[in-house]
């Protein structure tokens, strides 16, 4: 997919509120943390994050997205750390309090178990892990996300892949969820909050 192309309009294709999912479960987020926000796309849930008191960091590989996040970023009188890099060359070794990953299902089913194990990475002993996205089901919908099942999330692959973690919250619900022209509708979801254990 060409992100540049798809983010280049006047408007916020996901709209420039934080996702229903991220205000809800923020406060497992410590105060004043270090905060990853990953391919935070037009950064509408960094720029949030960050007007929360946060320390925001945030990537994604689309330029012209990212033009469009410092723009909100200014707008919103905040500073967000962006980066441009996608998941194949961020730095999952540095760690955050906090990694938030929300609708990051450009990815099949190879892709996203390296994933995975940089989602866990970058979370540092007793950090949390926020990751929100679409069931299967979604694809029938048609509200939002790709066109492909396996690319969607279940609460068993989630538990197979952070089930040794203290999982806060696993969900999978319907909700009518309007986050620009690129999320609206009757949508299929999942959440997934979980706190890595300190020591791991």
């Amino acid at each position: 997919m060409n992100w540049d192309r798809r983010y280049d309009r006047d408007d916020y294709l996901f709209g420039t509120c934080p996702a229903a999912f991220l205000e809800v479960q923020a406060h497992r987020i410590p105060p004043s943390a270090e905060v990853l926000c990953v391919a935070d796309g037009e950064g509408r849930n960094s720029v949030w994050l960050a007007g929360q008191g946060h320390r925001v960091t945030a990537f994604d590989p689309s330029a012209v997205a990212l033009d469009k996040a410092r723009r909100l970023a200014a707008e919103a009188g905040v500073t967000v750390d962006v980066h441009r890099a996608d998941v194949e060359t961020w730095d999952w070794a540095r760690p955050f309090d906090a990694v938030v990953a929300i609708f990051i299902q450009f990815a099949g089913p190879d892709r996203r178990a390296a994933i995975f194990r940089g989602l866990r990475r970058a979370v540092r002993p007793g950090g949390v892990l926020l990751l929100h996205g679409y069931a299967p089901r979604q694809v029938g919908y048609g509200t939002g996300g790709p066109p492909h099942a396996e690319n969607m999330y279940t609460e068993d692959l989630l538990t197979d892949a952070f089930g040794d973690w203290e999982v806060l919250r696993l969900a999978d619900y319907e909700a009518e969820i309007a986050e620009g022209t690129g999320h609206a509708g009757r949508s299929a979801l999942v959440d997934l909050v979980a706190r890595r254990p300190a020591d791991a």
